[in-house]
């Protein structure tokens, strides 16, 4: 639980690029998936998506996301799932940052 949580504190210091807030409260992790210890510390899967499946910068998150987690203690090896079902829309997003964006009482 403690790992989870200090993973999820690592993704917030990740930004979406184009709408400058961070990838937890934009809503595009959908999980974070714990694994066995290796010798390293634990395997993490990190599943997310992006706001539109062809954002040109996926490849620069998704090594955002690996470096992020990677940096936590006790993860070992870091795997990126992107997915696009079920697809991102704002109603994803945590209250701060409807606020931050301007469309809280929109979603």
């Amino acid at each position: 639980m403690e790992l989870e949580q200090n993973i999820r504190l690592a993704l917030k210091q990740v930004y979406d690029p184009e709408i400058q807030v961070n990838i937890v409260d934009l809503g595009l992790i959908y999980d974070i998936a714990i694994g066995e210890a290796v010798k390293q510390g634990r395997l993490v899967t990190v599943t997310m998506t992006l706001t539109a499946p062809h954002c040109p910068l996926a490849d620069e998150m998704v090594e955002d996301v690996k470096m992020a987690v990677s940096q936590v203690p006790g993860v070992g090896k870091v795997t990126v799932v992107l997915t696009f079902d079920p697809p991102w829309d704002p109603s994803r997003m945590s209250e701060e940052a409807l606020l931050d964006t301007g469309l809280y009482g929109i979603y």
